[in-house]
């Protein structure tokens, strides 16, 4: 059985837009409500069109002067790197919208993972408070379901008090940064975003009803306080 939660567009291009749409209308309503708009984005290849969707579409709509760009993870490299999440999205989007640099805030993968992670915290702590929560978390899931740089059986799974942690991924032998499922959790609204037939399997399993989040990382996101919501294409729903 479907859940509730989950919105199922035509296409990618069509889903990719509806995220877009999704983003403005919380950047609207949170800068409304409290002066600002505190997100965390995500990279990989899923948000492309997320990114190219705000960009051209929503220039003059999001507040983006009153935005605070966090990122959902990165890899360990510098952020002139191919392989940067920051990199990706800076090109895509933050080379064309008006945020301030005070505004946008990356991980610092040129530095020891360890180091990186302790810093991004206090990053987020400086800009949201003791207790920081954001506005919008935007995720993806790969074919293995993990989502953000939480990949099954890796330790921050089990990580319970900190907020961004360095974190080893044996399937791909090197570290990874990555918000922790705690504060993903108390996110106002959460997007996971997926696309493409070769996520079918993968958003099978994640709501086959069968709970195990260490194989399936992607099941540990359910918001405390917040709302949650699927946006698919119909190739990655073709096996629901």
């Amino acid at each position: 059985m479907r859940p509730a939660n989950i919105l199922i567009c035509e296409n990618e291009s069509a889903a990719s837009r509806e995220a877009a749409d999704r983003f403005a209308c919380a950047a609207v309503r949170s800068v409304a409500e409290q002066g600002r708009f505190c997100v965390a984005v995500s990279g990989g290849s899923t948000p492309k069109g997320m990114y190219e969707s705000l960009a051209e579409e929503h220039l003059a709509t999001v507040p983006w002067y009153r935005t605070e760009l966090f990122f959902v993870d990165e890899r360990c490299v510098p952020p002139d790197s191919l392989d940067s999440n920051y990199r990706m999205v800076h090109d895509l989007l933050l080379a064309t919208v008006p945020i301030p640099e005070t505004g946008i805030h990356r991980f610092e993968g040129e530095l020891s993972p360890e180091t990186a992670a302790g810093r991004y915290e206090q990053n987020i702590h400086a800009v949201m408070g003791r207790d920081p929560r954001f506005d919008l978390i935007v995720l993806g899931m790969g074919d293995d379901t993990h989502t953000a740089s939480l990949f099954p059986y890796s330790p921050a799974l089990n990580e319970t008090g900190r907020l961004a942690v360095s974190n080893y991924v044996q399937k791909l032998a090197t570290d990874r940064l990555t918000l922790t499922i705690p504060l993903i959790n108390r996110a106002h609204s959460v997007i996971i975003l997926v696309l493409g037939e070769s996520k079918a399997q993968a958003l099978a399993d994640a709501m086959s009803g069968t709970e195990d989040i260490e194989m399936h990382p992607v099941q540990a996101v359910r918001p405390t306080h917040g709302r949650l919501l699927w946006i698919v294409d119909r190739a990655a729903a073709a096996k629901l």
